[in-house]
């Protein structure tokens, strides 16, 4: 049975906790209960349908973070082939929290890198909970400059609160780190497909983000600072994050508005949680419609592209004189 259950998912907890007493009784052969079981299992589907179609931000984050979430190596390994990870910058160490190398899409070799979340308390610390070192982003950096050695398309997979903000982190150049690929990533001669697969938090978050299509699944979150740090910043009350998250605009329909997000990913019925396997089914479509896509252009035209699309995004006014 399904078992993380968020808030705001209490009325079809109810209903769910309901079928599985009815099938318990039915499996004793005490009870006949398909029919009931069927009209409750019709029920709790229309009732998931209609909490998630309206979905407030705030609710989106806690969908973004949840611990069943897909996270980067279940998009890897469900929608790519052949995937060969690849480990250390070459200067320092290998940063577990972040996760790459070389696989196949549909036969095409590519390179593919994100961030990876742990599922219990050893993995989570093993990962660092998804927030890189200055090395895991110089391992980023490693595999771009790879991929346009070679004309390898990039896939990169964002699910991070933020880069990591220890002291050591700072001391190894975690902003020069983070600004290099920046750089590096706005200058690829190569298809680079980024997706926010559930937190897009930050300068860690963007730091293989510079992509020329920009993905979102569709209950994940993208935003310079978490809800909680935005209210504890504005009014010194981390439990104001409902206030912050719907001015921060951190869900795909907002970013897709302002022209951050290029489109986002349908998921399934109450989040890619509950069907991880239908999340990746339809991330990978989407992937190989984007690439096909891309790779109709020439590179010097990608650049031009990628360029002007992040040069043009955001508004300004100057004052009349």
């Amino acid at each position: 049975m399904y078992r993380h259950w968020l808030e705001f998912e209490k009325p079809v907890e109810e209903i769910e906790k309901k079928i599985e007493e009815l099938k318990t009784f039915e499996a004793t052969g005490n009870l006949k209960s398909s029919d009931e079981m069927s009209k409750l299992e019709k029920k709790a589907k229309t009732l998931l349908k209609e909490i998630y179609g309206k979905l407030t931000p705030v609710q989106i984050t806690q969908v973004a973070r949840h611990p069943d979430r897909p996270y980067t190596l279940d998009y890897i390994n469900g929608a790519f082939e052949d995937f060969i990870e690849l480990h250390g910058d070459r200067s320092f160490k290998d940063d577990a929290a972040i996760v790459g190398g070389l696989a196949r899409l549909e036969g095409e070799p590519c390179v593919v890198l994100g961030q990876q979340k742990g599922r219990n308390t050893k993995e989570k610390v093993h990962r660092n909970f998804g927030m890189p070192h200055p090395e895991g982003y110089r391992k980023c950096l490693r595999l771009f400059e790879m991929a346009d050695r070679f004309s390898l398309p990039v896939f990169t997979f964002i699910d991070t609160p933020g880069a990591y903000p220890g002291i050591g982190a700072e001391e190894r150049g975690q902003s020069e780190a983070i600004a290099t690929n920046l750089l590096v990533m706005s200058r690829l001669r190569v298809p680079t497909i980024a997706t926010i697969i559930g937190e897009g938090g930050s300068g860690g978050a963007l730091a293989i983000g510079v992509a020329d299509r920009v993905l979102m699944m569709e209950f994940s979150t993208y935003s310079v600072i978490s809800p909680e740090g935005c209210a504890a910043i504005l009014w010194k009350d981390g439990g104001k994050a409902d206030l912050a998250a719907k001015p921060l605009k951190i869900d795909a329909g907002e970013l897709i508005k302002l022209g951050i997000v290029d489109k986002a990913v349908k998921e399934p019925a109450g989040g890619a949680h509950r069907d991880p396997q239908t999340a990746i089914k339809n991330l990978k479509a989407t992937l190989s419609a984007q690439l096909k896509e891309l790779s109709a252009i020439d590179p010097g035209t990608l650049v031009e592209a990628r360029y002007r699309k992040f040069r043009g995004m955001g508004v300004y006014s100057e004052p009349k004189r």
